[in-house]
């Protein structure tokens, strides 16, 4: 037996160095806490195992919010992007979406270099094999015997816990990309009690750029003006390279097919749960017969790699058969495989087991962040890491939690998500997810966010200066347009006429025809002589909150019904089952998740209207009784 030694004490520890553990690490050590992040390895921080890029449909909207309240995310996709596109430009703007490829070895660098400047920040190579209460403090032992007390744990141990990879017929225990897994760490978390499950997911294979024939694949060029992530990256992203879409066909499903008894998926091998919105290959052949191909994405993996990603083509499959099915495609059909596709199944925590602050209610001290919360992606899990990396700090130093509002961000509506209503399957964040998206934008998140990332303390003086003065300019230039009138005029007349609508013959407020569907605020400019000179940002959020002023309006009022219910808050030591009325599955969940709020109960699966309804009369009995 391993002698066990003492080794330090903290304010708070991190165990995991990915996405979530390095947001969590870096706000606690931000806020003054004294702090230690642990991982497995030191040559893997901020690892990327699956698709080396950042943002997506409303993940986009994610790193925005986590940039606004002072994240690294943001800064370092920036700093390492490859290709940037705006994804959903022909849509509206609640779902427009900023997505980077990215260098994956150097956003690791990046991310390293940035734990390792941070003034209160220890890192630690080591594999946390146990985690005990001792004292009041949490007593963390590594594989070596050295134990770290800490006042505060955030788990963050993404797919490392318990970790099993599968690829057709073999499986052994590892973390992603043949690191050893955390085993001991995961029996020890059973043993304490832990509502853990089994989730999986898989990554497409790397393959060697010269052996694609990329002359006959469709190129995907990056956007000609390009948009950072972080409110403070004032250089242009530049794109370096393109990228390529090609297609599965008949002969590809007809291998997979002919194989689907070898894919552990289906043989019954693998038990964990998959992602939903994000199936490998042999899912896609199967869920979708009757289509007769799918897309695939081929993006490379950094400037100085010639790996290459299948963006769309993760897979079980054993090795022989992926080659197989990867040659029948047009473009690969001489491709070399460096690394296969993998399923890799791992532990993670229910996580209605948490609080909104994503601490464990059995278990004061002891934090979730990101996939050992059940959600999957880079983005998902970083927003979680802060909220809860500024939780402990705010625990330790005493001061009041961080919760945020699913009417408020879309951070706020994952966190709500997950702790109220639970995940069967590993939780991506969509725009669908949030009734509010239109109030949730990319373009207004430092607005939102900004205030609160400044009164933590995670944004400086001058950057909260900054976008309160473009806050001004916006509102200043909202309402001068509303008070311009246009005279008609034989040019005004053919540019209404050229875009596809109607001319005016009588003067017309400037706002009303920004409110046109065809008609955009940079079009106008011409005819608006007392236009000022604003940025790009600022001339964006004039024209969307002047277009679409009618549904933020309407919307505006579903938030302030949302925050009503939101304010009467439950007692936390409520007896569900002596209040009458309530049906058996409805005194169930309440009593299991235990809302802080009736906001928050009435989005609890199982929870009707009806019990609702119920529960607003008993607490206001309540109230009548304490007056």
């Amino acid at each position: 037996m391993i002698k066990r030694y003492d080794a330090g004490e903290y304010d708070v520890a991190v165990i995991g160095g990915g996405h979530a553990g390095i947001e969590a690490a870096l706000s606690a050590a931000r806020l003054g806490c004294s702090t230690v992040m642990f991982t497995i390895s030191l040559d893997w921080v901020g690892n990327m195992p699956c698709n080396p890029s950042i943002g997506g449909t409303a993940k986009g909207h994610l790193v925005r919010e986590l940039d606004a309240l002072g994240g690294e995310m943001g800064k370092a996709a920036d700093a390492t992007t490859l290709q940037s596109r705006m994804l959903n430009r022909g849509k509206g703007p609640a779902v427009y979406s900023l997505r980077a490829q990215i260098d994956r070895r150097a956003y690791s660098g990046y991310m390293k270099n940035a734990v390792e400047k941070q003034k209160g920040l220890d890192v630690k190579q080591a594999e946390i094999v146990s985690l005990e209460k001792e004292g009041g403090r949490w007593a963390l032992t590594t594989r070596l015997g050295a134990c770290f007390k800490a006042n505060c744990v955030i788990i963050a141990t993404g797919t490392f816990l318990g970790g099993r990879v599968y690829i057709g017929e073999v499986n052994y225990e590892s973390g992603p990309d043949g690191n050893f897994p955390a085993t001991e760490l995961a029996n020890c978390l059973k043993q304490m009690g832990l509502p853990l499950r089994r989730f999986k997911t898989g990554t497409p294979a790397r393959v060697a750029r010269d052996s694609i024939d990329f002359s006959v694949l469709e190129v995907q060029e990056g956007d000609e003006k390009t948009e950072p992530f972080s409110y403070k990256t004032k250089k242009p992203i530049e794109n370096k390279v393109v990228c390529h879409i090609g297609y599965t066909n008949e002969k590809t499903k007809e291998i997979i097919l002919e194989n689907l008894d070898r894919s552990p998926l289906y043989s019954g091998v693998i038990e964990g749960v998959g992602p939903r919105y994000c199936p490998s290959i042999e899912d896609k052949i199967v869920r979708f017969a009757d289509k007769k191909r799918h897309q695939m994405f081929i993006e490379p993996c950094g400037e100085n790699t010639d790996e290459m990603y299948l963006q769309g083509m993760s897979s079980s499959l054993p090795e022989e058969v992926q080659l197989a099915f990867y040659r029948t495609m047009k473009g690969l059909e001489n491709v070399k495989v460096m690394r296969n596709a993998y399923a890799i199944e791992y532990d993670c925590i229910d996580p209605t087991a948490l609080y909104p602050t994503l601490e464990l209610k059995s278990f004061p001290g002891l934090f979730g962040a990101g996939q050992f919360n059940g959600s999957s992606g880079y983005e998902e899990a970083a927003a979680q890491g802060l909220v809860a990396g500024i939780n402990a700090a705010h625990r330790v130093k005493g001061k009041e939690p961080l919760i945020l509002s699913r009417t408020g961000s879309y951070i706020g509506t994952l966190i709500d998500d997950l702790v109220t209503k639970g995940c069967m399957d590993p939780y991506r964040m969509m725009t669908s997810r949030s009734e509010y998206r239109l109030l949730l934008r990319q373009d207004n998140a430092d607005e939102r966010l900004m205030p609160t990332g400044h009164e933590i303390g995670l944004i400086d003086d001058l950057t909260f200066a900054e976008m309160t003065g473009e806050t001004r300019l916006k509102e200043a230039e909202i309402a001068r347009v509303k008070s311009v009138f246009l005279p008609p005029s034989e040019a005004l007349g053919e540019l209404l006429i050229s875009r596809g609508t109607a001319p005016t013959d009588t003067g017309v407020n400037l706002a009303d025809l920004i409110k046109r569907p065809q008609i955009s605020y940079k079009d106008l400019a011409a005819f608006d002589k007392g236009r000022p000179v604003l940025s790009d940002r600022v001339c964006e959020k004039v024209q969307i909150e002047i277009k679409y002023e009618g549904y933020i309006e309407r919307q505006s009022k579903q938030v302030e019904e949302m925050r009503r219910l939101e304010s009467k808050r439950i007692p936390e030591d409520i007896d569900y089952g002596s209040i009458r009325g309530l049906r058996l599955e409805a005194r169930e969940k309440l009593s299991k998740i235990r809302p802080d709020s009736v906001g928050r109960a009435g989005r609890i699966s199982g929870v009707s209207p009806a019990d609702i309804a119920v529960l607003l009369i008993y607490l206001g009995g309540i109230k009548g009784e304490n007056k």
